[in-house]
């Protein structure tokens, strides 16, 4: 049996945080995970950010009730879930993300928790555990699945290495030059395509 990983932002919804970059007018918020390798240090510099504008999780939330999937996620997605079992894992927060997945047809999200103080200000976030996509993808190797994955970003390649076969959506030429060991695709007919010729190749 097979599994296929899937990325969240920049592979089925829009990056949040450039969303809110767009709403609020602060630039520096448009840096991802396609930009920082460090997960850690690109979220200090979110919070920080956000304290010294006075913005908390209901401002994100507001900016998040208006985001739908990408054009073509949801039809992609509930054609994949017909023919494989489907995970979800990302480097948001289910405060962020579980309003995308009812858009979605509410997929199982594996992610992050964040922690808000009474006045809504972000004060912390809480990993699930460290480095939890490849983490993940290992679990579920050791249940004695065969594991496809795609992302798009910095942290999706330790994903990427520890599946039985990684593919690259629509990222970055920062992360293709890279990562020239995975194959690269542009829309979802191509992504399909990929994960189908993944999926004969790793058998399972």
């Amino acid at each position: 049996m097979q599994i296929v990983c899937l990325d969240l932002e920049g592979v089925l919804v829009p990056e949040i945080w450039i969303a809110f970059s767009e709403r609020t007018g602060i630039p520096e918020l448009r840096r991802t995970t396609r930009d920082e390798p460090d997960y850690d240090k690109l979220m200090r510099f979110r919070l920080d950010l956000l304290r010294q504008h006075r913005l908390g999780l209901p401002d994100i939330q507001k900016v998040i009730a208006g985001l739908a999937p990408m054009p073509g996620a949801r039809a992609f997605l509930d054609e994949l879930r017909q023919h494989y079992q489907v995970l979800i894992l990302s480097d948001t927060f289910y405060e962020f993300g579980m309003p995308l997945m009812a858009q979605l047809g509410m997929p199982t999200l594996f992610c992050h928790r964040l922690e808000a103080d009474a006045q809504g200000f972000v004060v912390a976030y809480h990993l699930r555990q460290p480095q939890q996509k490849r983490e993940a993808v290992k679990a579920v190797k050791g249940l004695n699945f065969r594991v496809i994955a795609a992302g798009d970003s910095y942290n999706d390649t330790a994903m990427l290495a520890e599946a039985h076969a990684g593919i690259l959506f629509r990222p970055p030429q920062n992360v293709v030059d890279e990562f020239p060991q995975y194959p690269v695709v542009r829309d979802y007919p191509a992504l399909r395509a990929a994960i189908d010729e993944a999926a004969r190749r790793v058998g399972g």
